[in-house]
């Protein structure tokens, strides 16, 4: 396996840096394979996630769209790829982050849960509870 950090993927997706998105396309359409596949690790999720949608203004529905493509794909490998989707799901149709949703996900996959927050967004999913300020 070979790592991919937050700012290939980018570079793929989006393609803004003509020179970069040809080095990153490289990387992930030839060194990507089903015997070396790349590895994105849950902090290049959240990375990802949040890069595409406040950096790049996509909507909610297009960037589920981009991870959904990534989860599915033979050369590429996400880290707790189950948690990902359960996460996912909820953040094609919830208000809070991909980020929140992933917390709620794996603390509940380790029974700490509900996960305590003060981010009401996050708390409209029953994994999390609000905390009262």
């Amino acid at each position: 396996m070979i790592g991919l950090d937050t700012n290939v993927l980018v570079r793929y997706i989006v393609r803004d840096d003509p020179k970069q998105a040809a080095v990153a396309t490289e990387v992930i359409e030839k060194r990507c394979t089903l015997e070396t596949p790349g590895w994105i690790n849950l902090i290049v999720v959240c990375e990802l996630t949040w890069v595409l949608q406040r950096v790049y203004n996509l909507p909610r529905g297009s960037i589920a769209g981009v991870l959904e493509t990534i989860l599915t794909s033979n050369e590429l490998k996400v880290e707790s790829a189950d948690t990902v989707w359960q996460a996912l799901r909820k953040f094609r149709k919830g208000p809070a982050d991909m980020a929140d949703y992933l917390i709620g996900a794996r603390n509940a996959l380790h029974d700490a849960g509900p996960t305590f927050t003060f981010d009401k967004r996050a708390a409209a999913d029953p994994d999390f509870h609000l905390l009262a300020t």
